[in-house]
């Protein structure tokens, strides 16, 4: 029963877990600082290298658990008002809002880039 408390909160938990593995798999940090250190970049206060890898992995760690909880919170949302609500069908869930407004950024970045390089044509002939 999607209703049910023990499968909101499992819900919520792989949620929150997911969203930290992505973090992981998507952002290297000892290659950012790598890039940051051949191009020239620094973050103040800190080394270039390790000890800028070590801070962005920091960063990347606290800044990923107020989203993650977001997320898990905008997922399971549909969920609690079916359980606490009179409502017996919720037409659209939390993970496919999620996905639709994710497309919908894809989407727009993608038409944006088209515009962009159809804008720069001129120059590369």
């Amino acid at each position: 029963d999607a209703a049910h408390w023990f499968y909101i909160l499992t819900f919520a938990a792989l949620t929150i877990f997911f969203a930290y593995f992505y973090t992981a798999i998507a952002f290297n940090p000892v290659e950012v600082a790598d890039n940051m250190k051949r191009y020239g970049g620094f973050i103040p206060g800190i080394r270039p290298g390790r000890q800028t890898a070590e801070y962005l992995d920091r960063v990347l760690t606290r800044i990923t658990l107020p989203g993650s909880l977001y997320l898990a919170g905008v997922a399971v949302l549909p969920f609690i008002l079916l359980a606490v609500g009179n409502v017996t069908a919720f037409p659209l869930g939390g993970v496919s809002l999620l996905i639709m407004v994710g497309v919908a950024l894809q989407t727009m970045q993608q038409v944006e880039s088209q515009l962009m390089q159809r804008n720069y044509e001129g120059f590369l002939s």
